[in-house]
């Protein structure tokens, strides 16, 4: 499996073969504020692909915000509803697929994307992810206490099964696309 770093020297790739060649789905996993909706929509403008963002397609699905969702009926019930939105997603044409924070982490879901897609962790550090999620009230887990002692905690938890992606890529305070190059660089040099 490649991981980041290991195709150094890869020329960039010609995006439109790199499309032709994408048999499944590419989910991008990650924390919130890694910036797995902004990348992933440029990145599938850039391979001509599908973008679908698995958070959006619950909401639609659920008929209310994750928000609402998680204060009526909680976290193991959003987690089962995740499950069951991406399990669907997945079953469709080869896409761009953004992940909520926590969906790669439930096992069913991790192995139903190991199996039958192609899974880029986009790596962010604490600072970062502080500076993208601050002020902004959509994030469930955020709301219950300080919100970088809550990300310092999820990092530690979360990150180590990240990193049983295919890709890992590291998201930093530059402009998006330039998140989008390595994710094509090290899609380039896997295919």
């Amino acid at each position: 499996m490649a991981k980041q770093g290991q195709c150094i020297g890869v020329a960039p790739a010609d995006q439109s073969r790199l499309a032709d060649r994408l048999d499944r789905t590419i989910v991008l996993v990650g924390l919130m504020g890694a910036g797995k909706s902004c990348v992933g929509r440029r990145l599938a403008a850039r391979l001509d692909l599908s973008f679908i963002d698995s958070d959006i397609e619950f909401e639609t699905a659920a008929g209310c915000s994750i928000s609402d969702y998680f204060a009526r009926h909680g976290e193991a019930a959003f987690r089962d509803g995740e499950r069951k939105v991406i399990a669907r997603l997945m079953e469709g044409d080869p896409c761009i697929l953004a992940t909520g924070g926590g969906a790669f982490i439930d096992p069913e879901t991790r192995a139903r994307i190991k199996q039958s897609a192609l899974s880029v962790w986009i790596r962010a550090d604490l600072d970062l992810l502080v500076k993208r999620t601050s002020g902004r009230d959509h994030r469930p887990l955020l709301k219950t206490g300080d919100p970088r002692e809550i990300l310092s905690r999820l990092i530690d938890a979360r990150y180590p099964i990240y990193a049983e992606a295919d890709i890992i890529v590291d998201s930093t305070d530059e402009p998006p696309e330039v998140t989008v190059a390595k994710i094509c660089q090290e899609l380039e040099c896997r295919l």
